[in-house]
């Protein structure tokens, strides 16, 4: 099996070769943005959607253009790469994956690609990116495997570069034979169908009181002030704190439960829809407005979506299989007798059945009944009669079992 495998690291450039990553990430959003632009023109007098091809041909023209002829001092394959990227974001689009492509805001996921004309020296511990030359990198691990590409970005004032690689590698066996359930929560990160939970690591909320406290004092501040720019550096510094919080510990989660079991049940859940806001509108205000605030805050500060990503292509690598099954009353049926009742549940955390009097917790209720749909999925081939439409059945169960 082909493995693809991204291998982030640090650059450290000089002065000159910021100022010139800066120029072509602004090159790239340019491109981006102007694409964009005639894109949404051409939807609105009802032409056809114009390709790739076809807007690349216009990049040409741009280049000549008296207007932007300074596109010419960026790496012309970084720009092409610009429009792919619109082009994909207009696939996804359409697929029903994400939302109507938006125009790139300046400061905002800076970024350009490399498909080739890179070097890499890791003995010296140096980079050669075209029209950048030679640039130390933190050189933190070794890269295995050929490269593919390179990604260039810049997250709150550092510079890094991802580099993709790919490597032919046999089919991997489990080392493990053993099958869980895991049900997330907020009060409990990820319970376990053993009964083992994890607590949540709650990153947001362990920094939010210093991130208001610089936010207060950016507000009182005149915008784009030399005062204004660094409380705005400070808090760029907190945020990246709590993304990297969050990220080493869905790390190092997902590379333990992927190495110790063989198949992983999950919930298939919406978390856009769970997180939507419930101020509603004039006509229909919303209720308990604040509550669900609060709740929409809790549930982005698990990462519940990064989990699912990372437990899907480390099992892959591991040689387990990722079920994820329908969510629709874990928590409320008993594993035991399969009653199913809002009164199983009195309480939160609490799960009593009515009929046959079995008592457990209800997360742990939850990771049961998840690993029973996960048995049943696998062996039928398709969801429960309680599971989504046939136009949102899961694809985790093919994609697993043919790598």
């Amino acid at each position: 099996m082909k493995k693809l495998q991204a291998f982030k690291f640090e650059l450290m450039p000089n002065g000159e070769q910021q100022k010139l990553m800066r120029c072509f990430a602004g090159c790239c959003r340019f491109v981006y943005n102007k694409a964009l632009s005639i894109q949404k023109e051409n939807h609105e007098a009802r032409n056809s959607y114009i390709g790739y091809v076809e807007m690349a041909a216009q990049l040409v023209v741009w280049k000549k253009n008296p207007d932007s002829m300074w596109l010419n001092n960026a790496p012309s394959q970084a720009l092409q790469h610009a429009l792919k990227h619109l082009e994909s974001a207009y696939k996804n689009f359409f697929a029903n994956r994400t939302n109507f492509p938006r125009f790139a805001k300046r400061g905002a996921r800076d970024s350009f690609h490399y498909p080739q004309g890179f070097k890499l020296d890791e003995k010296n511990n140096r980079i050669f990116l075209p029209k950048l030359g030679w640039m130390r990198y933190r050189n933190s691990r070794v890269v295995v495997g050929e490269i593919r590409n390179m990604t260039v970005s810049c997250r709150n004032g550092k510079w890094f570069v991802a580099i993709q690689t790919q490597r032919e590698m046999e089919a991997p066996l489990p080392t493990s034979t053993t099958a869980v359930g895991v049900d997330v929560g907020i009060a409990r990160f990820a319970t376990f169908s053993d009964g083992s939970y994890i607590e949540p690591l709650n990153s947001f909320k362990h920094h939010q009181a210093r991130l208001i406290k610089h936010q207060r004092r950016m507000s009182k501040k005149t915008k784009f002030s030399n005062n204004w720019k660094k409380e705005k550096v400070k808090i760029q510094k907190v945020h990246s704190q709590i993304a990297n919080a969050r990220k080493d510990f869905l790390h190092k989660l997902t590379t333990t439960i992927s190495k110790n079991h063989a198949l992983v049940c999950i919930e298939d859940l919406q978390v856009r829809n769970m997180s939507k806001s419930a101020k509603g509108n004039c006509d229909q205000p919303g209720k308990r407005v604040r509550q669900k605030s609060g709740l929409n805050r809790s549930i982005l500060d698990q990462g519940w979506g990064e989990f699912r990503r990372q437990l899907g292509y480390k099992l892959i690598w591991n040689g387990g299989v990722l079920l994820a099954v329908a969510p629709q009353n874990t928590s409320i049926t008993c594993p035991c007798c399969l009653h199913v009742s809002k009164d199983n549940r009195k309480t939160q955390s609490q799960f009593a059945c009515v009929v046959c009097d079995y008592k457990n917790h209800a997360d742990v209720v939850g990771a049961m009944n998840i690993l029973e749909r996960g048995h049943r999925l696998l062996a039928c081939g398709e969801p429960m009669r309680l599971a989504r439409s046939v136009k949102q059945e899961p694809t985790e169960v093919t994609q697993a079992l043919a790598a």
